[in-house]
């Protein structure tokens, strides 16, 4: 009993290797950026024409707010060029575009660009549409929602306008819901 007990355990695990092997030969492989710092990781502008390389944000701290313009949020915009200003000398804002909520930011980057700027005066800076969860998810995102890559806690991004917040050293410092604004103490205290 033993022995055929033995050899069903080992056809099970085989089968289970054999499931394994075959997903990750699929290109299905876990998102990862791991061994990467926050400074090793680069996006390209909203215009198409520039890399943001975020080892220049260096000695300053990042907001990186997943954004949309047809969305409840999308007032925050306001609060976020608003701390922009008031705290420029030691605060870097990057704006990422996502269509993954409900389809609220299915514009082209013309029109995401000009809708932010009309709208809520946005001279911050905003990258390329991207995903920011699923297989798609950007690496940028792979880094701040994954714990193996921040070194501090697991995320997944809610809805529009979640932000995450990395010190002047490139760490990972928290992770704030969509409601939280971008004037709140909540953020602020940590700058």
């Amino acid at each position: 009993m033993k022995i055929l007990l033995s050899f069903a355990v080992l056809a099970l695990s085989g089968a289970a290797a054999l499931y394994y092997l075959n997903f990750f030969k699929k290109g299905n492989e876990i998102n990862t950026v791991s061994g990467k710092s926050f400074y090793d990781l680069s996006i390209t502008t909203l215009d198409g024409k520039t890399k943001i390389n975020f080892k220049d944000f260096k000695g300053k701290k990042v907001l990186c707010v997943n954004t949309a313009s047809k969305c409840g949020f999308t007032p925050q915009y306001e609060g976020l060029q608003q701390l922009q200003e008031r705290y420029k000398d030691k605060l870097i804002i990057v704006g990422f575009p996502c269509n993954q909520f409900l389809g609220q930011e299915s514009g082209s980057a013309t029109e995401i660009a000009e809708f932010c700027s009309k709208n809520y005066g946005v001279t911050f800076q905003m990258t390329e549409k991207i995903n920011v969860k699923g297989k798609e998810q950007h690496p940028v995102y792979q880094w701040l929602c994954q714990k193996v890559n921040n070194g501090k806690e697991d995320v997944t991004v809610g809805w529009n306008f979640g932000k995450f917040l990395i010190d002047e050293n490139g760490n990972y410092v928290a992770y704030f819901p969509s409601k939280v604004t971008p004037l709140s103490t909540e953020i602020t205290s940590k700058l």
